[in-house]
């Protein structure tokens, strides 16, 4: 969490600095992501959205991997072709997601169906934000996995923004977990604040799935600390006294707290943690930062079946400048 936490609030300074481009923010989420990769098994499937930095770092990706998708350097594996936030990776089981809002929800649903009928017992767990359960996709897959008892869980950040959009806007329903009942399965809400809770609800679901006894909708209550991303300016939709309070519930301090109390940590190797988190993201930044870009090239490379004349003549032209 300390490592997200640090390497979020890194890339907004880059962002602000000119020197990377647009940047989805996760920090005050990182309790939710962090503790839903806890509860799973390395042979299960993730299908994030664009703010899960959290769940990549939980997940094992390298670092040098996300800064280079972050920067879409010339190392960078889909070249620069992805939105900066466009995570995914084949080896640690995190399903590239496409920008349109919710649209990997049904993609989960069908992946755990295709699972169950190979016999393999992997559960797939697909996370969004509040926003998107007023999206079809998002009722649609509900209603599928529901009918099908396909072997997945839903788990929304619910961080009370869409955008600009509060959740008050989004639905007159009392809580989104309640909208599971309308497919016929459990839905579960859980402060998504407190990394135990959310290991322990995640990983009931993630179970009760992997038996076949159907899908679990899990709302995390939680808050995006900063902006929508680098190019919102929150100001205009919240109060600084509102960003104050969910502050106090800092799901990083809470848990620095709990484990100071509990003896497991103390200042001093807290103190010490950052400083080491700190010194291994800048010396990753500066390695991804001397990377050039993506060859010109690159840009026709693997798209086309037949590159257009039109753009071999443009191609030629860049590459003569």
């Amino acid at each position: 969490m300390l490592l997200t936490r640090v390497l979020d609030e890194k890339l907004i300074a880059l962002q602000r600095q000119g020197r990377m481009g647009t940047y989805v923010s996760c920090s005050g989420q990182e309790a939710t992501q962090v503790g839903s990769m806890i509860a799973l098994k390395e042979t299960d499937w993730v299908f994030p959205m664009y703010r899960d930095l959290g769940i990549v770092i939980q997940r094992d990706v390298p670092l040098n991997l996300v800064l280079n998708k972050l920067f879409g350097n010339g190392e960078d594996e889909s070249l620069g072709r992805d939105l900066p936030n466009s995570f995914g990776w084949r080896k640690q089981r995190i399903f590239n997601l496409a920008a349109p809002i919710g649209s990997h929800l049904q993609v989960a649903v069908g992946f755990a169906m295709a699972a169950s009928f190979r016999a393999d017992e992997a559960v797939t767990l697909s996370i969004f934000g509040d926003g998107a359960t007023s999206s079809g996709e998002f009722h649609v897959s509900m209603n599928f996995a529901g009918v099908y008892k396909a072997q997945t869980v839903f788990l929304c950040e619910n961080n009370q923004y869409a955008i600009s959009v509060p959740v008050t806007r989004q639905t007159a329903s009392k809580s989104i977990a309640i909208k599971a009942r309308a497919y016929g399965f459990e839905g579960v809400r859980v402060d998504g604040n407190d990394l135990l809770a959310v290991i322990s609800v995640t990983r009931d679901a993630v179970e009760k799935a992997r038996r076949g006894d159907g899908p679990t909708l899990i709302e995390c209550v939680t808050y995006r600390l900063g902006a929508h991303s680098t190019s919102d300016d929150w100001k205009k939709y919240r109060t600084l006294d509102e960003v104050e309070e969910w502050k106090r519930k800092d799901p990083l301090i809470r848990l620095r707290l709990y484990l100071l109390k509990q003896g497991q940590l103390t200042e001093s190797a807290d103190e010490k943690l950052r400083k080491e988190l700190e010194s291994k993201v800048n010396e990753g930044i500066s390695m991804a930062e001397k990377i050039p870009p993506p060859p010109i090239e690159s840009m026709i490379t693997n798209v086309y079946a037949k590159v257009p004349q039109s753009l071999n003549l443009q191609l030629k032209d860049d590459l003569r400048a």
